[in-house]
């Protein structure tokens, strides 16, 4: 099997960047958000065998929150699918859920890469969910390139025991970012918002996830949060919305302190941290580092490549707010600053012996 690693993260990190800089590398396949394309760790690694159509439905089912979003007029930046249209849409039957940011990573016809899938996977014999996946790893790699698979999502973190579980001998990056930057492009993103809106749903309601939601729970919640579970929304309930920048510094630091503690219990030498400000100041070293870490070679190409996509200039933001919003917004980010001091490991290179 090939090297498999995971990168993980709090989103707003650079992540997306680091997923193009990785999809031109020849050796590696770059999975973009395909975690976050499959919804959560029930669904998409259910624990009970599975069929070549039962796996493929995981992979071709749209993600019911991403279509809501497209449809009432708020598409995440990060939807590819979106941008170049296909013959799939959230109006009609909804974006499978390949479609919608892995695919078009990889090809510029994510729809005929659909089918071609399709074709193949509905075709498996029963196996484990973990089974199914890196057999698709294979074949995506197959067709795409790349002796080293790397998945990138945003929003991420809290998938790492399930994926540890499911993949023993995968690696993790923790890319991170400093808090208050990443908090305030955070607070400027709606999916972000969208997910602080959907957090007090659920506290309003008093469940823990939206599966417990009853309809006696929904006419108890204000209009303005109960309007967010139609099937389209007024996209000013999200975008208008007053939210102070200390609640993006809390759930940045929350994250954060929840990645970390995952991070901690996997073996030593299974996962490492980037910080995304010592990928712009230092990118050929940072990224040579990687590349090794990932299982892949450094090449002078693609350091070249990569490092002339990558400024410096892109950080410091937070430090131009109003000094009062300033220190707000780094109080709430102190614990996850400090989660990320006591969880820091260096970049290693793959282990030769292993290759699973």
């Amino acid at each position: 099997m090939r090297p498999l690693t995971f990168v993980v993260g709090t989103g707003r990190s650079g992540s997306t960047a680091l997923s193009t800089l990785l999809n031109a590398h020849p050796g590696v396949l770059s999975l973009n958000e395909f975690l976050a394309s499959l919804r959560d760790p029930g669904h998409a690694l259910p624990d009970r065998p599975l069929t070549g159509e039962e796996f493929w439905r995981i992979l071709a089912a749209p993600n019911p929150v991403f279509d809501t979003m497209t449809r009432s007029g708020i598409p995440l930046p990060e939807f590819l699918y979106t941008r170049r249209p296909g013959r799939h849409s959230a109006e009609t039957g909804g974006i499978p859920a390949l479609c919608l940011m892995v695919l078009p990573h990889l090809t510029d016809d994510p729809d005929a890469a659909l089918d071609a899938l399709a074709a193949e996977v509905t075709s498996w014999p029963a196996g484990t969910a973990p089974a199914h996946h890196q057999a698709l790893f294979d074949l995506l790699a197959r067709r795409y390139g790349g002796a080293a698979v790397v998945e990138r999502s945003g929003y991420s973190v809290s998938w790492i025991p399930a994926l540890h579980r499911a993949f023993p001998h995968a690696r993790f990056v923790h890319l991170h970012r400093h808090g208050p930057d990443c908090a305030l492009s955070m607070s400027r993103h709606v999916g972000y918002r969208t997910i602080l809106l959907l957090r007090d749903l659920r506290e309003r309601a008093g469940v823990a996830t939206f599966a417990d939601l009853t309809p006696r729970h929904v006419a108890e919640l204000p209009p303005d949060l109960a309007a967010l579970l139609a099937d389209r929304f007024d996209p000013a309930l999200v975008l208008d919305r007053d939210i102070p920048l200390a609640r993006f510094g809390a759930l940045w630091s929350r994250i954060v302190t929840d990645g970390s503690a995952h991070l901690n219990a996997l073996p030593a030498d299974q996962w490492a941290t980037l910080a995304y400000e010592d990928l712009l100041d230092h990118p050929r070293r940072e990224l040579t580092a990687l590349a090794r870490f990932l299982g892949a070679e450094p090449t002078r190409d693609w350091l070249d490549h990569a490092a002339a996509r990558l400024s410096p200039a892109h950080r410091g933001a937070a430090a131009r707010l109003p000094s009062e919003e300033r220190r707000a917004l780094e109080r709430a980010c102190a614990p996850g600053a400090a989660a990320l001091t006591a969880a820091h490991r260096p970049l290693t290179p793959w282990p030769t012996d292993r290759t699973g």
